[in-house]
């Protein structure tokens, strides 16, 4: 198979969640160890950072690889979902993995994969360890898919453990309580290897807190940090507790003296995530006059935050490109949009796309009201129309919704 042969059969074949939802997670690892055994335990020949959280955790995984390459690293990083291509998820410095390596290790290992029904992420998670030990990455930031207790990275002993923040999200698999998801994500919290907290509730404390106390592991909450921090070209004001995660999990690294990380090292990481890693999608500004912005937020969480901002700017009329998931909760997220806002309703091309006629009449339910398009394309294309120079644009909802944008063509 070539490389597009090789990308469809990845994901026509295999339980994939991005695309399919539910029937793709799996509630156990023993086929990720299987898989590892397999490829003769690559995890075991490289240093990590373990990432974990439900809002955050991709910005911060991307501003600890722009640090530490900035401190002359050669630094792997796995993240999921991808925006545009499959490559995105698998980077060292920024590069993303090269086709042929993906080509050939689907080709070599493709018998194995479908004996022992390896799952999409299953697979994608064996790829980027047997690509990071072979490239001898100095250190691989590894950025949890979802929950992190039965998540397929979690084979793992990093040298830290990092807990972004936690939300209801993926509730039919994690729970529908703060301290059922918190139980989740800190099942990443391995024997004595410390952890960082990057905000916590009266909920969540005295979970991570148990955990870290079962597996003597110290613990750290950067939220009650005084550190100094640095500005971001990550410029949603939701990164500020990003920030503190990355600064207080270097100081960690450096604190072990498996690294060493100087302070300029850290500023210019974080005034160079973008470039350094390629990252997309956090509050990224596409146009301006009028001015447009673009969210992978999805969940309560992340979308109360992401409204808040909106509150923040200065316009004449709001106008916004919404599109999300056929599994959202949409009583839960619909009420957190603005009423006074000309609505453009469109479906993510995936077979998880809820579709904009039904997205439109729910929202109407919540006094949110705009027509519907039969792409995001459309929708984005119309909102520029209609909009004047002194309105805002905001297209979000889902990160499918991000992913049909014209990322690369900036302001």
């Amino acid at each position: 198979m070539n490389y597009q042969e090789t990308i469809n059969w990845m994901f026509n074949q295999l339980p994939m969640y991005q695309l399919q939802g539910a029937s793709a997670y799996k509630k156990d690892l023993t086929n990720t160890h299987l898989l590892i055994d397999h490829l003769d335990n690559p995890q075991e020949k490289i240093k990590c950072i373990h990432v974990a959280g439900t809002n955050g955790k991709g910005s911060t995984s991307h501003m600890l690889a722009s640090i530490l390459q900035e401190a002359g690293y050669k630094v792997g990083l796995y993240t999921s979902p991808h925006l545009k291509d499959f490559r995105e998820r698998i980077k060292i410095n920024g590069i993303e993995i090269s086709e042929a390596f993906v080509t050939d290790f689907t080709n070599k290992h493709k018998a194995f994969f479908e004996a022992n029904d390896m799952s999409f992420f299953e697979m994608t998670v064996g790829l980027a360890f047997d690509y990071f030990a072979k490239e001898k990455v100095d250190i691989a930031i590894i950025e949890v898919g979802m929950g992190g207790r039965l998540d397929a990275t979690n084979i793992i002993t990093p040298l830290v453990s990092v807990i972004t923040n936690i939300g209801l999200d993926h509730t039919q698999f994690l729970g529908n309580t703060l301290e059922s998801v918190a139980f989740e994500k800190a099942g990443i919290i391995k024997p004595n290897i410390p952890v960082v907290i990057g905000e916590y509730t009266t909920e969540t404390k005295p979970v991570f807190l148990a955990k870290a106390k079962e597996c003597n592991s110290k613990i750290y909450f950067a939220s009650e940090l005084i550190l100094e921090t640095y500005p971001s070209d990550l410029i949603g004001n939701y990164q500020l507790h990003n920030k503190k995660t990355a600064i207080q999990t270097i100081a960690i690294l450096n604190a072990q003296k498996e690294f060493k990380v100087f302070q300029d090292d850290i500023k210019s990481g974080l005034i160079l995530v973008v470039k350094n890693t390629g990252l997309q999608g956090r509050w990224q500004q596409l146009g301006e006059s009028p001015k447009v912005i673009c969210d992978t937020a999805h969940n309560k969480n992340g979308l109360e935050i992401v409204m808040n901002q909106i509150k923040k700017e200065t316009f004449e009329k709001l106008h916004i490109v919404l599109g999300m998931v056929n599994d959202k909760d949409l009583d839960e997220v619909l009420p957190l949009f603005p009423k006074n806002a000309i609505y453009y309703f469109c479906k993510p091309n995936i077979p998880r796309g809820l579709e904009a006629a039904i997205l439109q009449e729910k929202a109407k339910t919540h006094h949110l009201n705009g027509s519907t398009y039969t792409s995001v394309t459309d929708a984005y294309e119309s909102s520029k129309n209609n909009a004047t120079k002194n309105d805002f644009i905001f297209i979000g909802g889902s990160t499918f919704v991000v992913a049909e944008l014209p990322l690369n063509k900036g302001i």
